[in-house]
């Protein structure tokens, strides 16, 4: 600041009346402007240093910790924390391009033969496969659909929730919903918000010891198979095990775990989950893909294994079997599967193993009047899948296997070649791990990865049983990111069959 007087009295002024002026914390500046002289007054730089000092110095102090405190308050009213690092929002599009390749080619043999069977939508108008929405989760995947009990053009669809953004979390979760095909851009999606399907979280102590531990800390059911029995709807999914393995199977009546209206409920038949044993006692550490099956007289049996022998046996509502069944198919088996099984080169990067739910079908048309379902043409079939893992990404090719639906349940048949889902991309459109160096990156020729896991009939009230003019669904994961399914009639599935009489 700075105090202007005239010179003429100034001088006297502030000797007399205003002598602290003339200390060192001021100083004075005499200037002429227009031939009269002016006095001013100015604090010094000794005066702010002064402030800083003693008791001046807590003014400064007081004010930021005002500040401070302010702030606090105005953030607590507010409800939003102070600065911390934000997730991204999981329910936003994604901008990845998985699940739309720009080559959909089936691969060709060196003769030029194709080296699947094509499959095609029956409802597309590009006959491709088509996408699955849970809402806002773009990211869920193994996809399960079976037809809405009371509404027609209706689905139940059920997936695995994509992991969360948390470090380290170790919860698991199924979302399900009802679910109609857009008209506009022919995705299947939910016609309300996915909920959590509330299987019920289970606790064992059969991962203590050793590399299994850390299964223990796993919470909830994972890798779901959704599908129709004969008569009713069940859910087969992972979860700790109590009695049998430290990751088990477990089984439950669907109609339980959803809003699906009233019915007929069996006692003590899978009203909650219900852990699945093996016939011979021995388990896995992370046991997967166990499928049911009915013979023709709607008793149940668990299949475990498909390679390199087969695993199946009766089981009770308990979740307790019987002798496991397959030595007494053993013999006609063995010789089939020698033949008509896919060659495995590499074992440690190359498996087979089971990968749908089962049905029945009757090898003849629906539409024609002299078809009739019967022992001779009725039969269980199933997918299984070739799994190759190669170069830091896998690839599965799902075959499909008939068996009969009387004991002792032999292999009646194998498809010559996998099934090609229409839609799929072609050499070179498989997911490219990070890291892939340009040279690599240009002789990538893998396909796209889909991961079958689930069929159902399409239409309203079918449930386990169909005919070759029927349509099905096929459900299934899209590189582990984007969930899908394809429509397809279910005799395209059995143009090609190698069948193991003759073997």
């Amino acid at each position: 600041m700075a105090f202007s007087f005239s010179s003429d009295y100034v001088s006297d002024y502030v000797s007399e009346y205003l002598p602290s002026f003339n200390s060192p914390r001021y100083r004075r500046q005499v200037f002429d402007d227009s031939g009269k002289q002016y006095f001013s007054l100015y604090p010094s730089r000794t005066s702010y240093k002064m402030f800083l000092k003693g008791q001046g110095r807590r003014w400064p102090l007081f004010l930021a910790l005002t500040v401070f405190i302010c702030t606090l308050i105005y953030f607590q009213k507010q409800l939003v924390n102070l600065p911390l690092p934000r997730i991204h929002s999981t329910l936003t599009s994604t901008t990845s391009t998985i699940g739309n390749p720009s080559n959909v080619d089936t691969p060709l043999n060196e003769d030029g033969t194709k080296t699947h069977i094509e499959v095609y939508s029956v409802s597309t108008k590009d006959r491709k496969y088509f996408h699955v929405h849970f809402g806002g989760h773009k990211t869920a995947a193994n996809t399960n659909i079976i037809p809405h009990p009371h509404w027609n053009d209706t689905f139940i669809i059920v997936a695995q929730k994509p992991p969360s953004k948390i470090p380290r979390t170790v919860w698991f979760a199924e979302l399900v919903c009802n679910a109609q095909f857009n008209p506009k851009n022919g995705i299947m999606e939910c016609i309300e918000p996915p909920a959590i399907l509330p299987i019920a979280a289970t606790t064992g102590d059969r991962c203590n010891g050793g590399k299994i531990d850390y299964f223990s800390n796993l919470v909830g059911p994972h890798d779901a198979r959704v599908f129709y029995g004969p008569k009713n709807p069940y859910v087969i999914y992972g979860s700790n095990g109590i009695q049998t393995a430290c990751l088990a199977q477990w089984i439950e009546d669907f109609r339980l775990l959803v809003d699906w209206g009233t019915e007929e409920y069996e006692e003590n038949k899978f009203r909650v989950g219900t852990e699945l044993h093996r016939p011979e006692g021995k388990y896995m550490d992370m046991e997967k893909n166990f499928f049911a099956f009915w013979d023709k007289d709607g008793n149940m049996y668990t299949h475990y294994d498909i390679h390199p022998k087969r695993v199946f046996a009766k089981v009770e509502h308990d979740g307790t079997v019987g002798p496991d069944l397959a030595p007494l198919a053993e013999p006609l088996d063995s010789k089939c599967m020698a033949v008509r099984m896919p060659k495995l080169v590499n074992t440690k990067q190359e498996h087979l193993h089971q990968a749908t739910n089962s049905l029945s079908i009757t090898m003849c048309k629906r539409a024609d009047p002299n078809c009739k379902a019967e022992e001779s043409n009725t039969f269980v079939f199933i997918l299984f899948q070739y799994k190759s893992y190669f170069d830091f990404h896998g690839q599965y090719e799902p075959y499909v296997m008939i068996f009969s639906q009387q004991p002792p349940f032999q292999i009646l048949g194998i498809s010559n070649k996998p099934i090609w889902i229409y839609g799929r991309g072609g050499p070179g459109t498989g997911k490219k791990p990070q890291g892939l160096g340009k040279k690599e990156a240009a002789r990538w020729t893998q396909t796209e990865m889909l991961y079958v896991t689930s069929m159902s009939w399409k239409e309203r009230g079918r449930k386990y049983h169909g005919f070759l003019d029927d349509v099905l669904f096929l459900g299934f994961g899209i590189e582990d990111e984007v969930a899908g399914g394809i429509d397809i009639v279910a005799g395209d599935l059995f143009v090609d069959m190698g069948s193991c009489f003759g073997t």
